[in-house]
């Protein structure tokens, strides 16, 4: 009851004519940024930090939660409609989100997204404030031997179910792990795959990996085929802006397991909400092949409800670990980890004492700019899929432009830009020889923590590789791993026993 006391305290401040100007102001913002390519929620953070000295530090992050939010279903939308995501939690959301789009159903997959962001949010939300406690106390067992076996997990699952060729699955996970060891080793000091170029030093960005793989790649490969008569490149569209009864009943369980997914990763510091949005998408993938009728690669609704549910439950899951411990588990949460301490605050239990005005307020904010967000997106996806009617020379030039001002506003190099131009070359062969791009993407993302946490552990353990098996939480994570591989072996069988007859 005290709790609860304390949320509606929180609300009382959120909804004032003031703060709730910042919330709507936030989400728009946030949503806006969040279709430009190679941008997202924490560039639109990042951006808006030094412009909120003169606010007071209540408002400066209620406006915070809503572009971190909005900046989600900013993503979301672009990645269904041009199958561009402005970040790598938008990934997953490509895959079958942009096939209903094809297919004449992007107003469906909008709201379909829609849903599937307020239900993980407000769920999130919810757990936030009842369990943050709990969870906080779980997140701090996993050490690095618990990363690894998650990281190792994630790599294992991606490959095999994402690709319908568990080899050109691996090969392409080899490729984004490769990608992502391009730079200076930080325990050695030793330049590994630079070619001596001290622009590579830093490393290769994941946005600019993100934008060249997913958008310029898709810019080059629609270009290759706009003359060949016998394909159909347009992307239809119908006049349904909402959900039918057998749509909703469809895409309920996934939006469900896509948020029990999501929420876990919310307190665990793997790089925020793009592992459990694969992760997401993999599971459903895999009941997909059990039924008689497959849809995945066809726009299968699930597909897209999953990921979208996940990556906003572990968002709102993020900002919890941040508020109680300090935690930022996101790029977004470090800036405003950053904001904090630019206000002379430190995140953590003690916030909760000190602050409470601020801490209550922002929390009942959350539930605020999901509602807010929902208003902005539900009955608009008709509109936002009516960018599909521009030409697609016109549409296509247009994304290339903005991959290309993302890139440099994210850099301001021209050596990135070029970059962008060769690593988009390699995405269009990825796509002209059939091999996916989620594997790449997962390697790329995940790669430096594996690397991390295999060192530390090892180091810890003076070498000994048996403390990579030696807690509960890796024996259950490899567990599910080794049944998973199991399945995927008898589901291999059964096909080509059945292609034999």
């Amino acid at each position: 009851m005290e709790t609860f006391g304390l949320l509606m305290e929180g609300f009382a401040g959120a909804l004032t004519p003031m703060n709730l100007f910042w919330v709507v102001l936030g989400c728009l913002l946030g949503t806006a940024v969040g279709v430009m390519p190679g941008l997202g929620s924490s560039m639109a953070v990042a951006l808006l930090l030094p412009m909120t000295f003169a606010l007071e530090p209540t408002a400066a992050f209620i406006m915070f939660a809503g572009v971190y939010f909005g900046g989600l279903f900013g993503d979301s939308t672009m990645a269904i409609l041009m199958n561009t995501p402005g970040q790598a939690s938008a990934i997953a959301s490509t895959f079958e989100g942009h096939r209903m789009a094809q297919d004449g159903r992007a107003a469906q997959a909008l709201a379909t997204a829609a849903l599937g962001a307020f239900i993980g949010g407000m769920v999130a939300s919810v757990c936030v404030v009842l369990l943050a406690p709990v969870l906080a106390e779980f997140s701090t067992r996993f050490g690095p031997a618990e990363y690894f076996a998650l990281a190792l997990f994630a790599f294992v699952a991606t490959s095999s179910v994402v690709a319908d060729s568990v080899l050109r699955g691996l090969a392409s996970l080899v490729l984004g792990l490769g990608i992502a060891v391009v730079g200076i080793d930080a325990v050695t000091g030793t330049e590994r795959f630079t070619m001596g170029s001290p622009q590579l030093f830093d490393g290769i960005p994941l946005v600019t990996v993100t934008v060249a793989i997913l958008a310029l790649g898709e810019v080059f490969h629609v270009a290759s085929r706009v003359r060949r008569k016998h394909e159909d490149l347009r992307i239809r569209r119908t006049g349904r802006p909402w959900l039918s009864r057998a749509e909703f009943r469809e895409a309920a369980p996934a939006w469900l397991r896509g948020t029990a997914i999501g929420l876990p990763f919310g307190i665990v510091p793997v790089g925020g909400s793009e592992v459990p949005t694969f992760l997401a998408y993999s599971a459903e993938r895999r009941l997909d092949r059990r039924r008689a009728n497959p849809q995945f690669g066809r726009g299968a609704i699930r597909g897209l409800a999953a990921p979208e549910a996940a990556g906003n439950s572990t968002t709102g899951m993020a900002m919890g670990a941040l508020l109680t411990l300090g935690l930022p588990v996101s790029a977004t949460a470090a800036i405003m980890l950053a904001a904090f301490r630019q206000y002379g605050l430190q995140p953590g239990p003690l916030l909760f004492d000190r602050s409470p005005d601020l801490v209550w307020a922002l929390l009942a904010s959350f539930f605020i700019a999901m509602i807010v967000l929902l208003a902005i997106n539900l009955p608009f996806a008709q509109l936002w899929a009516k960018l599909l009617l521009i030409p697609k020379h016109y549409l296509y030039a247009g994304i290339t432009l903005f991959c290309g001002l993302g890139i440099y506003a994210t850099t301001g190099a021209v050596f990135d830009l070029l970059m962008l131009l060769g690593i988009g070359v390699l995405g269009f062969l990825m796509r002209r020889y059939g091999y996916p791009l989620a594997p790449l993407m997962i390697g790329m993302v995940l790669g430096p923590l594996a690397e991390t946490s295999l060192r530390d552990a090892l180091l810890s353990s003076v070498g000994d590789p048996a403390v990579l098996v030696s807690t509960p939480i890796t024996w259950v994570i490899y567990g599910i791993l080794a049944i998973m591989l199991a399945f995927s072996v008898r589901a291999a069988v059964v096909r080509r026993t059945r292609q034999d007859v």
